[in-house]
């Protein structure tokens, strides 16, 4: 199939003038600057964003204090926060094709695939939170204090608002990342300052546009493009942000969290992985090597759920291995206007690098490639590659590579199973592939993720908390868990 042609209004989002919103107004960085963006895909220039300063990301954060404060914002009550929500997700049903094409031009994913998958859900998240706006409660309670005998008191727990919040997205998902933080914001009644990732952030200027043609008040949602040096740096350290929520590397969220610590800012970090996929010797073997392809290769494995740890129960190792080598040598790579590609570029020249380096390192170490282990260009791609004859203890199989390089270990029963899945520092997402339901309810309490998947892989619903044990962060996004995240308690004893 050919590359399909740009909607004439994604060609005029990106030869638009470099703005960002800040309150009411869509603005150039303080001091002009710009930078690049690049399509993946071809290696050339996209498009120029403001380059934020720090007085541009301070002028943001306090549109969203002044907002939070005093504006019409504070007054809203649980239905229309629920409706400003609803008409948000409608608004970007109505533009599902140009945002997706903006994640495919921005990112090197399929606009197909953009479209049923990261619009779609991101779409269903809003309407999922925007139910959620209508529930938050306190509770009452009835109080003893012992010293206090003879008095009647009435006592009860608000759920309020954190505040303002600072989100610092990833660039591998950017538009449905920015809806995990901006749903229950908006839904609890917070203020947003969202700085996307560096590469990655027209999506994010779309849905702001979005978010002023639903009606939300000035400051209530802020856009601030720009290095994470600078303006990613400058959010983090701002003392008007009550509640800072990053999604990204592991090295980065560390000091975050060190920061939000200096000061007690609230923190949630969805960090990286490097989840295991577990194939019992029980399994429907072809479902299993197609869903442990799917988890290692999709959105080219830049996931930070993505399997990229296979162990196949040893007697039917080279098998399911086989198959997935077969499966990644049929894989269709390029362009993701074209709706036949299966796999895109990676972001960036530097991550290409990076993917590529590890795949070397397996080399020069004596592992066996079974398939791929190529670059090319134009654009950033490389080949599906599935590498063997790794030591456990090796930096392929213990550190996260974030590309389409999948390593694969055989195991001997159950226990050593769980052993070498839970071998390692992160502790997002895993997988089980089998038929034996005691097994599997065996097995689940004893791997240490946030979440575990049992015939499928990173299967996500707005119902289910989604966030790591061990390295892979705090906190947890969707489900009843984020509405937790953007409030605080306040206690309350009256003296009748």
């Amino acid at each position: 199939m050919a590359i399909a042609p740009l909607l004439a209004a994604t060609t005029a989002f990106i030869q638009r003038a470099p703005r960002m919103l800040i309150g009411a107004h869509w603005v150039e960085a303080a001091d002009g600057q710009t930078m690049p963006l690049r399509n993946p895909a071809t290696g050339e220039q996209l498009c120029l964003v403001p380059r934020a300063t720090v007085d541009d990301v301070d002028r943001a954060v306090l549109a969203a204090r002044q907002a939070f404060d005093d504006s019409p914002w504070t007054r809203t009550r649980p239905r229309e926060r629920q409706n400003l929500l609803w008409k948000l997700a409608d608004l970007m049903q109505r533009d599902a094709e140009l945002l997706a094409q903006l994640e495919c031009l921005n990112n090197g994913k399929s606009a197909a695939v953009a479209q049923a998958m990261d619009v779609q859900l991101s779409i269903d998240f809003l309407r999922y939170m925007a139910g959620w706006a209508t529930k938050i409660e306190g509770t009452s309670v009835e109080v003893s204090l012992p010293l206090m005998p003879d008095d009647q008191f009435h006592s009860f727990i608000r759920r309020e608002a954190v505040g303002v919040v600072g989100a610092i997205v990833a660039w591998n998902f950017p538009l449905l990342l920015a809806c995990w933080k901006l749903g229950p914001a908006l839904a609890t009644g917070c203020t947003l300052v969202l700085k996307p990732a560096d590469e990655t952030p027209l999506s994010a200027l779309k849905l702001a546009e979005l978010v002023q043609e639903a009606g939300y008040p000035d400051g209530v949602f802020n856009v601030v493009t720009g290095t994470g040096i600078t303006a990613g740096s400058a959010l983090t350290h701002n003392p008007l942000v009550d509640k800072l929520t990053f999604t990204g590397s592991t090295a980065v969220g560390k000091e975050i969290g060190k920061i939000a610590m200096d000061s007690m800012t609230r923190v949630t970090l969805e960090l990286g992985g490097k989840s295991p996929t577990i194939v019992m010797a029980d399994a429907d073997l072809g479902s299993a090597a197609a869903g442990a392809a799917s988890a290692i290769f999709f959105n080219q494995g830049q996931v930070c759920c993505a399997g990229s740890r296979l162990y196949v129960q040893r007697k039917h190792f080279d098998n399911v291995v086989a198959d997935i080598a077969g499966i990644a040598n049929a894989m269709k790579l390029g362009n993701g206007l074209d709706a036949s590609v299966e796999m895109g570029p990676l972001i960036s020249a530097r991550q290409q690098e990076r993917v590529y380096r590890y795949i070397e390192m397996g080399r020069d170490s004596g592992a066996t490639i079974a398939c791929g282990g190529e670059q090319f260009g134009p654009g950033y791609f490389v080949k599906p590659t599935v590498i063997v004859d790794v030591d456990q203890k090796h930096s392929l199989v213990q550190e996260e590579i974030f590309g389409p390089v999948l390593v694969a270990i055989p195991f001997d029963d159950e226990a050593d199973a769980l052993r070498l899945a839970n071998d390692s520092p992160y502790g997002l997402g895993a997988s089980i592939w089998s038929n034996d339901l005691a097994a599997v309810h065996r097995m689940i309490p004893k791997i240490k993720s946030g979440s575990v998947w049992v015939n499928c892989h990173s299967a996500l619903d707005p119902a289910l908390p989604f966030g790591g044990y061990k390295m892979s962060g705090l906190g947890r996004e969707m489900g009843h868990a984020a509405i937790e995240h953007y409030t605080e308690l306040k206690s309350v004893l009256i003296k009748l």
